[in-house]
């Protein structure tokens, strides 16, 4: 290390990222280095610059893109925009959670129309035409949900 600089390799190495990465960061004007040795091409970072790098890769990991991120890092968004920016990436996230949440309780209905059924134990020993309704009958859950939906509707 020189004058508390770091190597590309050694920010590489502890935020377990490529020498790749760092540079394409650079080439997009998000992370520059402090110094770069004029005879072997050496880059060089400072501290504040490494704190840098493990903000870009916080916000990367949040979903922002690195033309987002250059804003954010280089202070051109307000203060109002930051916020939005935040708020429009935590409702997508929110998003995401709810789509997951959705896939887990039709694998959910799933298990149990096979734990109803009788024979799927036996699926191997089934013709392809009784295996093909049995699946479409353990995965079409949306008309299940559908006719409990309409059901709990008429008894209001």
């Amino acid at each position: 290390m020189k004058d508390n600089l770091m190597l590309i390799g050694e920010i590489a190495e502890f935020f377990g990222v490529s020498r790749k990465a760092i540079r394409l960061y650079e080439k997009k004007g998000i992370l520059k280095p402090v110094e770069v040795d004029a005879c072997n091409g050496y880059r060089y970072y400072s501290p504040d610059q490494v704190r840098q790098l493990n903000a870009l890769l916080e916000l990367k990991a949040l979903g922002f893109s690195l033309d987002e991120i250059k804003t954010i890092i280089d202070g051109e968004a307000t203060g109002e925009q930051l916020f939005a920016s935040l708020e429009k990436k935590r409702q997508a996230w929110q998003q995401t959670i709810d789509a997951a949440s959705y896939k887990m309780e039709c694998l959910g209905g799933i298990i149990d129309n096979l734990r109803s059924l009788q024979g799927a134990e036996n699926m191997a020993q089934m013709t392809e035409e009784e295996r093909a309704w049995l699946l479409v009958k353990l995965v079409c859950i949306e008309d299940v949900r559908a006719q409990r939906a309409l059901s709990e509707a008429l008894w209001l």
